[in-house]
C-alpha cells in the first residue's frame, strides 16, 4: 500500500498549499512538516540548469611549478645546535657563629653630648585677680572733654530768581562781524576744450607721395571658363545596400503564443470554497461585566486639625513702613514759558538751493530724417538661390519572387502543451481518498489501485485525471 500524500505534494501548479497550524500543544505529528516558507513561494519546475556566468572567478592562480623553500633568512642564518645553559644550584644559607660589630665611623667621630632643654625668657604672666568694681577715667576722656557749641547760622542771602520783562538785544560777536553777501560763482580758469582752426592751408604731401613712382600696370590674365559638357552614359546610382539587401516579399510573422482558451466544466457547482471549508464559525460569548463596589463613607466625623493648625499662633503685623523721604514738589498752574534767546535771536531764514551751472551744448543736434542705409545695403546685391540636387536614394521597396524565410529556432523547436487543470482545485482530488488532517494542517489522500477502483465499478487510472 502507497503512503498517503499530502494536498500540498499532489498539487502541480504550486498554488495549492495547506495552512500550517500553530496551536499544536500535545500532538507531535507522526511525518515531519516538509512545507517551508521558501518551497511554498517558489515551487520546483523541471529540471532547468541555472545559466552559467561568463564572469571569470575571482580566484588565487596558483602556480603550476614547483616553489623552493630557500629564503634569505634560511640561507644566510644556519641553524646552530642550542646547548642548554647549565644550571647552578645554590647553596644552603649557614648563618655566622658570633656577634655583628655595628660600630660606624660616624658613631666613632661624634659623640653623644648632654643637652638641657631652653630656658624661656618670657616672664610668666601674672593675673591680678580682684573682687572689687574698676572705676577709673581713661585719659582720653579726661582730656578730650565735650563742649556745648552752638551752631552756627547761615549767612545765605535769600535770592529769588525773577525773570527779565525787557527783550535782550544785546548782540553777539558773531553777528557784529559776520556780513550777510550774495553767493557768486567763482570763475573758472580751466581752458575751453575747443579746438583751434589754423588760418593756414593745409599740406597735405607726404613722403609718400613725393617719393612713390606711378607705373604702368599689364593687363591681368583672364582665364576662359570651360564650358561643362554633361556625360552620355546613364548615370549607376546602385550602391553596395541595394545591391546586397533587395527588399523580398513575405508572409508577417505569426505568434507563437498559444490561445487563450477558457477551461470550462459541465459538473454541478456544489458552492463549498476554501475559506468557508477551513474557516467554521464558532460560538462566542459575551464577555462577563464587572461590578463596581459601591462606596460606603467611614463612620464618625472627620478631624481637619493638625499639628500645624494647633501649633501656629497668628501674631497681629502691622505693614512696614517706607523709609523714601517725602517729595516736596512743586507744583503750579501757570503756563510753560518756552521761549530762549536762541530761539528769538537766530531766526529760520528762506534758503534757496543754489542752480546747477550747465555748459552749452557745442556739437548742435541733427534736424532731419535718419538715413537708414549703410554700405552693406548699398552694396549688396540679391542672387537668386539655387538648391542643390540630392542625390540620396529613393526608399521604394523592389519587388522579388522568392520566398521570404521566417522560420527560427523558436518556432521550428517550440511545442504548443495542452493546459492541464490542477487535480488540487477539487474538493475531493479525482484518483485520491481522503485520509486524515494532522496537527500541522496538512490533508492527506490516498491514491486508488486499479484494483480496488475495478471491485467498486470505476476503473481510474494510476495518474490523476486531468478533466479538460
Amino acid at each position: 500500500m502507497r503512503p498517503p500524500r499530502c494536498l500540498c505534494e499532489i498539487c502541480t501548479c504550486g498554488r495549492h498549499r495547506c495552512p500550517h497550524k500553530p496551536t499544536r500543544i500535545y500532538d507531535n505529528g507522526q511525518q515531519p512538516c516538509l512545507t517551508t516558507e521558501y518551497v511554498e513561494k517558489y515551487p520546483k519546475y523541471s529540471n532547468i540548469p541555472p545559466p552559467q556566468s561568463l564572469k571569470p572567478k575571482q580566484e588565487y592562480q596558483v602556480h603550476r611549478g614547483k616553489m623552493e623553500g630557500i629564503t634569505t633568512f634560511k640561507s644566510d642564518y644556519l641553524p646552530y645546535d642550542i646547548v642548554k645553559r647549565p644550571f647552578r644550584v645554590p647553596e644552603q644559607f649557614k648563618p655566622k657563629t658570633g656577634e655583628i660589630e655595628l660600630g660606624t665611623t660616624y658613631q666613632k667621630d661624634y659623640n653623644a653630648h648632654k643637652i638641657q632643654p631652653v630656658i624661656l625668657v618670657r616672664p610668666l604672666e601674672r593675673k591680678h585677680t580682684t573682687g572689687g568694681k574698676l572705676d577709673t577715667i581713661p585719659t582720653y576722656q579726661d582730656d578730650y572733654r565735650l563742649w556745648e557749641v552752638q551752631r552756627r547760622e547761615p549767612n545765605k542771602v535769600d535770592h529769588t530768581y525773577h525773570p527779565p520783562t525787557e527783550k535782550f538785544g544785546n548782540s553777539t560777536t558773531f553777528q557784529d562781524d559776520f556780513v550777510p553777501r550774495e553767493l557768486n560763482p567763482r570763475k573758472s580758469f580751466k581752458p575751453p576744450c575747443v579746438t583751434k582752426l589754423s588760418d593756414v592751408p593745409f599740406d597735405g604731401t607726404t613722403s609718400h607721395r613725393t617719393s612713390y613712382i606711378a607705373h604702368q600696370l599689364e593687363p591681368k590674365f583672364v582665364r576662359s571658363k570651360e564650358e561643362y559638357k554633361p556625360s552620355n552614359q546613364p548615370f549607376e546610382d546602385l550602391t553596395t545596400h541595394r545591391n546586397d539587401f533587395r527588399g523580398l516579399p513575405g508572409q508577417l510573422a505569426k505568434s507563437c503564443k498559444p490561445e487563450n482558451t477558457k477551461v470550462g466544466s459541465n459538473a454541478h457547482f456544489n458552492g463549498l470554497t476554501e475559506f468557508q471549508d477551513r474557516f467554521q464559525p464558532w460560538s462566542v460569548s459575551l464577555p462577563e461585566v464587572r461590578k463596581t463596589k459601591e462606596y460606603i463613607p467611614p463612620p464618625g466625623n472627620m478631624d481637619f486639625n493638625s499639628t500645624s493648625h494647633l501649633d501656629y499662633v497668628k501674631h497681629e503685623i502691622s505693614p512696614a513702613v517706607p523709609i523714601r523721604p517725602v517729595s516736596n514738589g512743586r507744583r503750579t498752574n501757570a503756563p510753560f514759558q518756552g521761549n530762549t534767546t536762541t530761539k528769538e535771536d537766530f531766526q529760520a531764514w528762506d534758503s534757496c538751493r543754489q542752480e546747477i551751472i550747465k555748459k552749452h551744448q557745442e556739437i548742435p543736434r541733427p534736424t532731419g530724417k535718419f538715413d537708414d542705409l549703410t554700405t552693406f545695403r548699398s552694396h549688396y546685391i540679391p542672387h537668386q538661390i539655387i538648391p542643390a540636387q540630392s542625390f540620396k536614394p529613393l526608399r521604394v521597396v523592389l519587388p522579388n519572387s522568392a520566398r521570404f524565410e521566417d522560420e527560427t529556432m523558436y518556432r521550428t523547436e517550440y511545442t504548443p502543451k495542452k493546459q492541464e487543470i490542477c487535480p488540487a482545485n477539487y474538493p475531493s482530488p479525482p484518483g485520491y481518498v481522503y485520509v486524515n488532517t494532522d496537527s500541522h494542517g496538512h490533508k492527506f489522500f490516498r491514491q486508488l489501485t486499479p484494483e480496488f477502483s475495478e471491485s467498486n465499478g470505476n476503473h481510474i487510472p494510476k495518474e490523476v485525471a486531468v478533466v479538460s
